[in-house]
Parts: structure tokens; C-alpha cells; sequence
């Protein structure tokens, strides 16, 4: 069983999504969390959300891929809460479905400034903080199923996501003796905000479905657990890892 109690655990991108579901299942372990987002209202509503469930639970509007922003933010969290015990690097958003030959640099960079420099600025703030209190902690990049399976058409998504568990193998190393985990979480198709536009499309989610094996898009309530065990400090033997869960997608 997860217990989570006396624990602090930051969600960028928690408003919403797999973020969202995560951060539930954090404060159904009995955790208290922070939302990082860029949209008020979503972030107000996803307290009440999580206050819903029993949980403790504050939001801040923050912009990833801005430094400052992720500094002055961490700041207002440690101030808030007292402390961290891990942070998701959620926040993300997708490609720009031009296709590659026509994919301009300055498309390129829009991807990669929250998708991946974002990610870097605030696994770099969590690790200092985590260091600084000399405790461990637990840090995690959401990547994608696009890091494993050619991204045609999603070059700078796919690229960014892919990276993404590079940088997690190098910090896992580099943290272990501050006993920090770090590990990914690669989700596949789910029904959130960011894909609508692939599940209201009949021929996509039909040719997405045929190649899942439990024949579906997941619910992201349904990564509530992985962000628990994720976040669960007992599990410390467990780093530089990548968890997909993706109905089989990538096997298939």
C-alpha cells in the first residue's frame, strides 16, 4: 500500500489530462500536491478536484518554458508547502502537424521550448531543491509513446519526447547518491485535451485502436496508480526507468 502522508509532489501541466490524473491519484495516497499550469481557471478547478478527493492541494500559473517563471514558482511552492518530495514534468503541448519538408526552424524550436527546455528548467529547480533539503525525492519526465515508434509527421514531438529519456538515464545516474529516482512515464493514446483532435477523427482513433491490444484510448483517471507508485518514497531501489503504459501499443 502507498502512503504518502507529510509528502509535497509538483505537477506541471496538472490541470488536466494524465496530469491531472496523476496528481489524483498522489493525493488519494494521501499526498499534497501543486499545480503548475498556464491556465487560471483550469488550475482553480483542478484543486477543487483534487480538495474533492480528500487531498491538500495548491496551483500556480507558470509558464514551463520560461525560467524565471519556473524559479520564482518553485519558491511560492517551497514557501507554501514547506518543502518537495518530487516533482512531474508534465507540461507539454503537440506538434505542429506540418509535415517535415515544410517544418520551419522557428516551428522546431516553439516544440522544443516547452517540450524540452521546459522540462530541463524544472527537473534542474526540483533536483535543487531536492538536494538542498537532503531528504531524496522522486522526479519524473512524461514522456511519449512517439520516443519509441516513428513520430511521421510529429518530427519535433517525437524528437523532444525521445530526449526526454536520455536526459532521465543521465540525472538518474548523477542524483542516486542525493538518493533521487528519476524515471519516465511514457503514456500512450489517451483521451485528453491535447489528442482530441486524433480521437474525433473516426479513421485515426480506428487505426489507433486496431493497433492497441486492449482495443481502446485509456481514461487518464487510469494513471492515477503510476503516478502514486511513481511518487512512493519506499521504492527505492527504482530509477533511470521507463514505464509505458500504453495498452500494449508499442509491442504490437
Amino acid at each position: 500500500m502507498i502512503d504518502l502522508s507529510g509528502k509535497v509532489f509538483v505537477v506541471t501541466g496538472g490541470n488536466g489530462g494524465i496530469g491531472l490524473g496523476m496528481a489524483e491519484g498522489i493525493v488519494m495516497s494521501g499526498g499534497a500536491v501543486s499545480i503548475w499550469g498556464r491556465n487560471a481557471e483550469k488550475n482553480a478547478a483542478a484543486v477543487e478536484t483534487l480538495e474533492g478527493l480528500g487531498g491538500t492541494a495548491s496551483a500556480f500559473v507558470c509558464d514551463v518554458s520560461d525560467e524565471s517563471a519556473v524559479v520564482d514558482t518553485m519558491r511560492q511552492t517551497v514557501d507554501g508547502h514547506g518543502r518537495i518530495d518530487g516533482l512531474f514534468a508534465n507540461a507539454g503541448r503537440g506538434g505542429t502537424g506540418t509535415p517535415f519538408l515544410d517544418l520551419t526552424l522557428a516551428e522546431w524550436r516553439a516544440v522544443m521550448d516547452v517540450n524540452l527546455d521546459g522540462v530541463f528548467i524544472t527537473l534542474r529547480e526540483a533536483a535543487r531543491q531536492l538536494v538542498a533539503q537532503g531528504d531524496g525525492g522522486s522526479l519524473v519526465a512524461v514522456s511519449s509513446t512517439s520516443a519509441i515508434h516513428g513520430a511521421a509527421g510529429n518530427e519535433a514531438y517525437g524528437t523532444a519526447k525521445t530526449a526526454l529519456n536520455g536526459l532521465v538515464r543521465a540525472l538518474a545516474v548523477g542524483l542516486a547518491r542525493h538518493r533521487i529516482r528519476v524515471n519516465s512515464l511514457l503514456p500512450g493514446w489517451t483521451i485528453t485535451e491535447l489528442a482530441s483532435g486524433g480521437y474525433e477523427s473516426d479513421v485515426f482513433r480506428t487505426a489507433t485502436i486496431k493497433r492497441t491490444p486492449v482495443r481502446r484510448w485509456a481514461e487518464p483517471s487510469e494513471f492515477r496508480e503510476v503516478g502514486a507508485f511513481l511518487a512512493d518514497p519506499s521504492q527505492t531501489y527504482h530509477t533511470g526507468q521507463e514505464i509505458c503504459v500504453d495498452g500494449g501499443y508499442t509491442i504490437f
